[in-house]
């Protein structure tokens, strides 16, 4: 009998309390350490602080270089009649024969090209591979609280795909806690839609089921539950439904189920079952709207979602994201037990298939929302708690940890050790680097007063240079910041452009108040076993 996947509830053993006690332990020693290194020996302090600091200028480089190749491709992907694409995979040995001999300069056209020639040259894999013209994409949509105003403009943006409606299944899941005004708003949406796609399914998600927590994934596994009976009362074959799971401010690109329908169908049947399909989530929708504090972080996470599409090795599943029904069947959809369901799908997905797992980069974007709110005092503290929930994904690492320690584990154990490594370093590092960057410089002085060696007191300014060798990293995400702003409204002047570039004057504040301090918040939670079991919804606002 194979064991459970889920995560506990209730009482946990030593061997996982152990390990969700590390990721705190270590963010704080992290800190701690430069205090008692710089204590009883400057040295020794300054070397630890030069080399967490040097690192950091790496990372910088790095993710200035994947900043600006990534959203280059994100671009580039925008640009490809996807529609065509799949047109081609109809009658791959036509296609093949009519493209081979060209070179367009396209996002990986050459792929495209070798992609007709796999399929149309071998005749069994020719009856492995699917046609996008037998293809159903079902979009579940989850709510609690928001207003049409929120809901409506999403839906629209699906029904404005270029794929065709009447192969498309949505699914708007709400819960009976959000009250009679979000199931009210859910009967004027199936009016308003109910003649859109093939079908506009509601469903009402029950409050207080035993085994969930209240969170968004209870709510998505009764809607996927309801759009499995669907499929099978109108004969529909499973393995040819790909399911996208999007949030009420979410606004799929026009291309984005093309592209989904081409990674999907390029794919042998084994294969594509054992994959989740990632788009690039960006937080744009109201970007002009939102206040500067929350615009930083808004193109920060936008930036950091294009660098993971060039990362498929480290790529995970976020907010919206694709996955075949048959395989959300098989692996009882979503988990009913944490707040942070869409990055937990990986980890639960990659043990359910023992490591025979990936996520697949569709290099084509989703928009979303920047936190708003009705006054700038609520959209501040809305802004922490949507970061602190995300934060919570460090309980992953006892997840992968104690599956992965397990004496009968069923993964390779030198496939996985990495991605521990870099689940536990994530968490870690987005805790103490601000504050050591920051701060850091003064501590070995601070702490050895007495002592006037250059070493210690020539810190702050080596932390200085350094820090400005970085800037050139915040330099390529302003202009790119400003390449991915959606054309502005008339509404505001064009001298608002300026305050887009003006705000990134508090990145350092940002970082400490809202990156580090959510992560030490999520992680000394779970470091004491004050589990955080209760979806804080971010309430949508939209600004006339």
């Amino acid at each position: 009998m194979r064991r459970s996947l889920e995560i506990p509830l209730g009482k946990r053993t030593a061997k996982y309390r152990l390990l969700e006690i590390l990721p705190g332990t270590i963010s704080y020693i992290g800190v701690i350490l430069l205090f008692l290194l710089s204590y009883f020996s400057p040295i020794a302090g300054a070397i630890y602080l030069i080399t967490v600091i040097s690192m950091t200028l790496v990372k910088a480089v790095g993710i200035a270089y994947r900043t600006y190749n990534g959203f280059n491709t994100m671009k580039a992907a925008e640009k490809v009649d996807w529609g065509k694409r799949c047109d081609d995979l109809e009658d791959t040995h036509e296609a093949y024969e009519r493209l081979h001999n060209k070179d367009l300069a396209e996002y990986n056209f050459a792929e495209h090209v070798r992609n007709l020639k796999r399929i149309s040259s071998d005749p069994e894999a020719r009856q492995k591979f699917l046609r996008p013209s037998e293809i159903y994409h079902a979009v579940v949509m989850v709510a609690y609280n928001e207003g049409i105003e929120t809901m409506k403009p999403s839906i629209e943006a699906v029904m404005n795909t270029t794929w065709p409606n009447e192969r498309i299944i949505f699914v708007l899941g709400y819960e009976e806690r959000g009250g009679a005004e979000i199931e009210q708003t859910a009967k004027e949406l199936k009016k308003l839609f109910k003649n859109t796609f093939k079908d506009f399914i509601v469903v009402k998600h029950p409050d207080g089921l035993k085994g969930e927590i209240r969170g968004k994934g209870p709510n998505l596994c009764y809607a996927g539950e309801a759009l499995s009976k669907y499929i099978e009362q109108r004969h529909i074959n499973r393995e040819r439904v790909m399911v996208t799971t999007i949030d009420s401010d979410n606004r799929v690109s026009e291309k984005y189920l093309d592209a989904l329908a081409y990674e999907y169908c390029v794919r042998d049947n084994e294969t594509r079952q054992h994959r989740s399909y990632q788009p690039v989530c960006v937080f744009t929708n109201n970007i002009w709207d939102a206040a500067a504090p929350m615009r930083v972080i808004a193109v920060s996470n936008s930036f950091f979602n294009v660098i993971q599409t060039m990362r498929p090795h480290a790529l995970r599943n976020f907010a919206s994201h694709s996955q075949p029904l048959a395989a959300l069947e098989d692996m009882n959809y979503w988990s009913k037990r944490t707040i942070v369901e869409d990055g937990h799908q990986y980890w639960r997905s990659y043990f359910f298939f023992k490591g025979n797992y990936d996520v697949v980069p569709v290099r084509v974007p989703i928009g979303q929302d920047a936190v708003l709110n009705e006054t700038i005092r609520e959209t501040l503290k809305a802004q922490f708690i949507q970061l602190r929930r995300w934060d919570y994904g460090a309980s992953d690492v006892a997840y992968v940890g104690n599956l992965l320690l397990d004496k009968n584990r069923e993964v390779p154990f030198f496939k996985t050790l990495p991605k521990f490594i870099r689940l536990l370093d994530s968490h870690v590092t987005g805790a103490m680097i601000a504050p050591i960057v920051a701060f850091g410089g003064w501590v070995p002085m601070i702490m050895n007063l007495s002592d006037r060696g250059m070493t210690v007191f020539n810190l702050p300014m080596v932390v200085s240079v350094v820090q400005t060798i970085a800037s050139v990293g915040i330099f390529i995400t302003i202009l790119m910041s400003l390449r991915m702003l959606p054309e502005r409204p008339a509404r505001y002047k064009k001298t608002k452009k300026i305050m887009m570039v003006l705000q990134w004057i508090l990145a350092p504040i940002i970082a400490l108040v809202y990156s580090s301090a959510a992560a030490y918040y999520s992680q000394t939670r779970l470091l004491i076993g004050k589990y955080m079991e209760n979806f804080d919804v971010t309430k949508k606002v939209v600004k006339n």
